[in-house]
């Protein structure tokens, strides 16, 4: 067993070591509804004033949580029922779910073609094919890295993330939004859709594409495709936030982000990052309802977090997004990334927004690692493979793993229920009609957030956790 070293953390240091002296000072949070002011009893859902989504890269949830007992992770191991699977490979006869002592892990492709060949019908049993054939196309060094998507990490390898599941809730049938890469996870995150727009401000001139939704210029066009700048032009959230005067800020650690024409690729040049950059992580700058509201302001550094949360101007709705070093991406030290968010969470811990938070957290896709649970049918466009997910806050219930089905859009029915009064993105009501293929909240099928809570508890003192927990991860590549 060894203990981290934060300087392999690189920025993250920095980060912390200087976040609570920023000088940049936030503009105030707009006013919450005003059905809820400070004079009225908070009961339900109203006793949470503000919603924090971290989201991670790439990771499925077997291969975080598989042998978490009592979840339904990989069968045959820590309890499960049945028999281990082993999945086809066309180099031997098959492989095993094995246990990965690796920080760094590398991806497999993880588009939509690469997902649907995952899937395979509900097989789940097409990863091993997959990664094979595009360490083929590298002709690179990481072909002996093949198979490694089936191995998973336990307790002993991410400390923190399962104690966080042992102490607030995890949620075991979390569900990527749509079976693609990280631009239509972000996309859907923000939005609930991802489609191609051919006029800049006419929502209806969108039409469905969940794989290549205007592929802006952060992302390598393939040759055969002619450039064109990216027409977001449907609704996304913060339009609706905005509307009713709900405070929001989308806070970016910039760095460097590892886009590709496609994940299917498994290499390329980084790209830098930043809250004026548009990028796959950040498709905000972009959406013209943000430049029309006049609020690309409300797209921050990081350090706008910690400065919010340290100067008491934390607004109602945060998402926060990391940059490569600290993503847990294919390529990046898990480590790295538990260090970053056990430090977002001690800040938020350690402050008076403690008691009227939930935070939310969850990695954006399955990277092409293994899962072993397909994912449900809920319309043309989704959903897609598993992704571990947690919730912490006071009024979280402690220890518990749920099972109802979930997806990214479970957290746009919990904000839109929490500030808005069930307000929906839909065409029909919220003044922009688009021509989405559904209203995703209202799926009959969508689990609701709520479950998680008991508002009559208690609450749950904090959980602070060390940012340099023992881990039995080893620095070589897996």
């Amino acid at each position: 067993m060894r203990v981290l070293r934060l300087g392999a953390v690189l920025a993250v240091a920095g980060l912390f070591a200087t976040a609570v002296g920023v000088s940049a000072r936030p503009r105030g949070p707009r006013l919450v509804p005003h059905s809820v002011r400070a004079y009225t009893p908070l009961v339900g859902i109203q006793k949470i004033r503000h919603v924090i989504i971290i989201i991670q890269e790439n990771r499925s949830f077997d291969n975080y949580f598989g042998t978490f007992r009592h979840a339904d992770g990989i069968p045959g191991l820590a309890g499960h029922r049945g028999r281990v699977p082993c999945l086809p490979d066309p180099g031997r006869r098959c492989v095993k779910p094995f246990h990965d002592l690796h920080d760094i892990n590398y991806n497999a492709p993880h588009d939509l073609y690469a997902a649907r060949a995952d899937i395979d019908h509900g097989k789940m049993n097409g990863f091993i094919r997959e990664e094979a054939k595009a360490f083929a196309k590298c002709k690179c060094v990481l072909v002996s890295r093949a198979k490694r998507i089936m191995g998973y990490h336990t307790r002993k390898d991410i400390p923190n993330y399962w104690a966080y599941a042992h102490h607030f809730v995890l949620q075991d049938h979390m569900f990527e939004s749509v079976p693609s890469w990280s631009l239509v996870a972000h996309l859907y995150l923000m939005s609930l859709w991802s489609a191609d727009c051919t006029k800049r401000n006419d929502p209806a001139s969108c039409k469905n594409a969940i794989e290549d939704p205007g592929i802006p210029p952060y992302v390598h066009r393939r040759k055969h495709h002619t450039y064109r700048p990216p027409l977001f032009a449907w609704t996304d959230l913060t339009y609706l936030l905005h509307k009713h005067r709900v405070s929001w800020r989308y806070y970016i650690f910039k760095g460097i982000e590892p886009d590709c024409e496609s994940n299917a690729t498994l290499s390329c040049a980084p790209v830098t990052q930043g809250p004026t950059t548009a990028s796959a992580w950040n498709p905000l700058p972009d959406f013209n309802t943000v430049a029309h509201d006049h609020q690309r302001g409300d797209i921050q550094s990081l350090n706008g977090f910690f400065t919010a949360v340290t100067g008491k101007h934390l607004p109602a709705v945060s998402w926060i997004v990391p940059n490569n070093v600290v993503s847990e991406h294919g390529g990046t030290p898990v480590t790295n990334g538990q260090t970053y968010v056990t430090g977002l969470i001690n800040l938020v811990m350690n402050s008076t927004y403690w008691k009227s938070t939930a935070i939310f957290l969850t990695w954006d896709d399955w990277g092409g690692f293994y899962d072993d649970v397909a994912p449900p049918k809920v319309d043309e466009n989704g959903y897609g493979p598993r992704v571990p997910a947690l919730v912490i806050s006071p009024y979280a219930r402690r220890g518990y793993i749920d099972h109802q089905t979930l997806s990214f859009d479970a957290y746009a029915k919990f904000i839109e229920d929490d500030f808005l009064g069930g307000r929906r993105l839909n065409p029909k009501t919220d003044g922009r009609p688009d021509p989405r293929p559904d209203v995703r909240e209202n799926k009959r099928i969508l689990g609701n957030l709520k479950k998680d809570f008991n508002f009559n508890q208690k609450p749950l003192k904090p959980v602070i956790l060390p940012v340099q927990p023992n881990t039995d991860l080893v620095e070589s590549l897996g």
